[in-house]
């Protein structure tokens, strides 16, 4: 079982950057798929970025593509989302999760994800 850590989180003026890190313990990451998901207040967990376990290719919303990128490691204990030209409405708290899989597909709902962080909360406000 793959506990997860993330870190990273701020205050960021608009236009500027964050790294997100999330770590692994437990278990490596080579057999799961990796998703980024945020929340803001009153609205929905939504996955903004995912890291196929199969050759860790990474996907992105539509809303971040662009701005976003999503990584992980040699070691393959942790996964990074670098954060660029913020907006205000990125604004919200990030969690990384995984679920087990050895396949290319990591696009999935929230529901489908096994093992979750304890978020870190993002601002982005002048």
């Amino acid at each position: 079982q793959v506990q997860l850590v993330e870190s990273g989180g701020g205050l960021v003026q608009p236009g500027g950057s964050l790294r997100l890190s999330c770590k692994a313990s437990g278990d490596t990451l080579d057999y799961y798929a990796i998703g980024w998901f945020r929340q803001a207040p009153g609205k929905e967990r939504d996955l903004v970025s995912c890291i196929s376990s199969s050759d860790g290719s990474p996907y992105y919303a539509d809303s971040v593509k662009g701005r976003f990128t999503a990584s992980r490691d040699n070691a393959k204990t942790t996964v990074f989302l670098q954060m660029n030209s913020l907006k205000p409405e990125d604004a919200a708290v990030y969690s990384c999760a995984a679920f087990p899989t050895s396949g290319p597909f990591c696009w999935r709902p929230a529901g489908e994800y096994e093992y979750w962080g304890q978020g870190t909360q993002v601002t982005v406000s002048s």
